[in-house]
């Protein structure tokens, strides 16, 4: 009964093309956990086309965003998607090829100006708003040739963590919907955890591209402020704000980084770069490039008890891993850093008037204020307070920002300096110290602040997974411009052992339909205990009939079921789920398993329990019985 199954586990799907010709996608293609040169390499070979990878995310999209898991990651389709892969098709076909991503699916967080849609923030009130032309980093990915496939669900105009708008409502996690998937960027997340693109873009005012990314097993930069440019995209704080994609693997976020960092006229933060290189991503990845790294881990940060523990022991792991693959790994605290970072955002004090300037220079904008927005009552009421403190606001407070600003500086200075004296490539701590809440809890535990609050550079990257199964995230603070290290210090830890896991709840299409579900045996098959079990992996939901042969309803006391216990002894053994209760024989019933329950039941780890009054009898639960 102790029998490990991993058939029916989603694991990393290279893309599989046969047979593709230049009409709709061929019935056993599928691009689950493709990365970006799998599919490059498939439209080389001419295995498939740009508007076959196109049709195979919508469907996708379509079986499990509206419906299975129903994430609820999309907020609009691109209506000229269709025309625009065939277009770049055409490239293909005459020889012009214009880099990695050329021909490729991605999605936009819905903050980002795309010219011929709507930028809407996810807030209704702006859903009619069309600015004219594409923002900075959507006119290079266009020059680079990828396909825009649509927009992505965010918390309302990016002014939270959990991804509740009044135009798309609640985005869940790709993983655990039950729970959320972050935020802002929590759309693009579970989108791209999904495989609904081969990479998304978010933006990071304070988390909103790596707190997504942490919770979702996925890798995600924000970048040093002015590398990547805020010019189209719709602000939280402009002194804040950046841009940049969420990706399954380090090599895709090098190549999406790539085609979209570098100066732009358009947004006065970039002039960093004057004199100074636009980093390359993809030249940085190096496998041995832990080797001699001294890397401090914010210890403070690190909690050792309740649910703070478990994201704990995760990244403790990782960065014993790290350790392994030559990197000096210690334990640091730097001193005072609760009362540096305290007062050192500026999100409530630019938000209202950066708003008010970006609806200024859109043409016909339905609203032009905040207060507008507040007053039509067109927005989530999740987002009520924080928009009427924010409206309260009567004018720009220049002392206070002033005052803002220096404490800032003086807190840059302290890590910067921090970093000098112990010699540290990298400042390492959870992204998020608590698993991702449940929808409607407030999330806790967020780190943001450390790389916001001083415009350096953080990644985020993939742990591994609680014994909740809930994704944990590792995050690198590095010096001003160095993300390329952060990028290379990544790939050596993915490349010695990947912690990607695709989510249970999207797996590989099977003729573009979800696959059937995983039938569930009893073992031994023989006994008093008569059952059929059927789990659907897209809902979660077990559905099972059970009979229990030769018992009189007086004599039936329970049936549940119980994981088994270790062979140590220790864990496991207690009722995880109840069944059918006292004076019951027969029963027919579906009902939803959490992630660990269905990893659990997947994995052989469950046992049926029938108790009887004459005793128990234990049955295996096995899949693919």
């Amino acid at each position: 009964m102790r029998k490990r199954f991993h058939g029916m586990l989603p694991a990393v799907v290279a893309l599989a093309v046969t047979g593709c010709g230049g009409g709709a996608a061929d019935s056993e293609s599928e691009v689950a956990e493709a990365s970006i040169p799998d599919l490059q390499r498939a439209l080389e070979e001419g295995r498939v086309t740009s508007r076959q990878l196109v049709d195979l995310y919508l469907n996708r999209i379509a079986a499990y965003d509206v419906a299975g898991p129903e994430l609820n990651t999309i907020t609009r389709l691109n209506p000229r998607v269709g025309e625009e892969a065939d277009a770049l098709d055409r490239e293909r076909a005459a020889g012009t090829v214009r880099g990695p991503l050329h021909g490729i699916p991605v999605l936009m967080k819905d903050n980002y100006d795309v010219a011929g849609m709507p930028t809407t923030g996810s807030s209704l009130a702006l859903s009619g708003l069309r600015p004219p032309d594409d923002a900075f980093q959507v006119a290079r990915l266009r020059e680079a040739g990828a396909v825009i496939l649509g927009k992505t669900n965010l918390h309302e105009l990016a002014a939270g963590i959990t991804t509740i708008s009044s135009l798309g409502g609640q985005s869940r996690n790709a993983y655990e919907p039950a729970r959320n998937p972050g935020g802002s960027s929590g759309g693009t997340g579970a989108a791209v955890a999904a495989s609904f693109a081969a990479v998304g873009w978010g933006s990071d005012t304070c988390g909103s591209i790596r707190i997504p990314a942490a919770v979702h097993n996925l890798f995600g930069l924000r970048p040093t402020k002015g590398l990547s440019s805020i010019d189209g995209i719709l602000p939280l704080s402009h002194s804040q704000d950046t841009g940049g994609p969420l990706a399954r693997t380090v090599t895709d976020l090098a190549i999406a980084l790539d085609a979209t960092v570098g100066p732009d006229a358009a947004d006065p933060a970039t002039a960093v770069l004057e004199g100074r290189g636009v980093p390359d991503f993809q030249s940085a990845l190096d496998p041995a490039a832990l080797e001699g790294a001294r890397i401090g881990v914010l210890a403070d940060w690190l909690e050792e008890g309740g649910g703070g523990g478990r994201i704990t022991e995760v990244v403790r792991a990782a960065l014993a891993e790290m350790d392994s693959l030559g990197a000096e790994v210690v334990d640091v605290t730097i001193p005072d850093l609760d009362s540096l970072l305290a007062n050192t955002g500026l999100i409530d004090l630019e938000f209202k008037f950066d708003l008010m300037d970006y609806l200024a220079g859109v043409p016909d904008a339905p609203v032009s204020t905040l207060e507008e927005i507040v007053e039509a009552g067109l927005h989530h009421e999740a987002l009520d307070g924080t928009f009427r403190r924010r409206i309260a606001r009567t004018e720009r407070p220049a002392d206070e920002y002033a005052e803002t600003m220096a404490r800032r500086q003086a807190l840059r200075e302290a890590v910067l300096g921090f970093m000098d004296e112990l010699e540290l490539d990298a400042l390492a701590y959870p992204t998020m110290r608590q698993e991702t809440a449940l929808i409607g809890a407030v999330p806790v535990g967020s780190t943001c602040s450390l790389s916001a609050n001083t415009g350096l550079p953080a990644l985020t990257v993939p742990a591994g997974f609680t014994e909740t199964e809930v994704p944990a995230g590792l995050e690198l603070l590095g010096r001003a411009l160095a993300d390329a290290r952060l990028v290379g210090f990544a790939y050596a830890l993915e490349t010695a052992g990947p912690k990607r896991r695709a989510p249970l709840r999207t797996p590989p299409l099977d003729g573009g339909r979800p696959p059937d579900p995983v039938l569930v045996a009893l073992d031994p098959p023989h006994g008093d205990v008569e059952g059929a079990f059927l789990l659907d992996l897209p809902t979660g939901t077990l559905s099972y009939r059970i009979a229990l042969a030769g018992v009189e309803p007086e004599d039936a006391l329970g049936v549940i079921v119980r994981r088994i216990p270790a062979a140590d002894g220790e864990g496991g053994g207690a009722v995880v789920l109840r069944l059918a209760g006292p004076d019951v024989t027969e029963v027919t019933r579906a009902i939803p398993l959490t992630t660990r329950l269905m990893h659990d039941l997947l994995d052989g780890r469950l046992e049926l329990v029938a108790h009887t009054s004459a005793g128990f009898e234990h049955r295996g639960l096995l899949p693919g019985g």
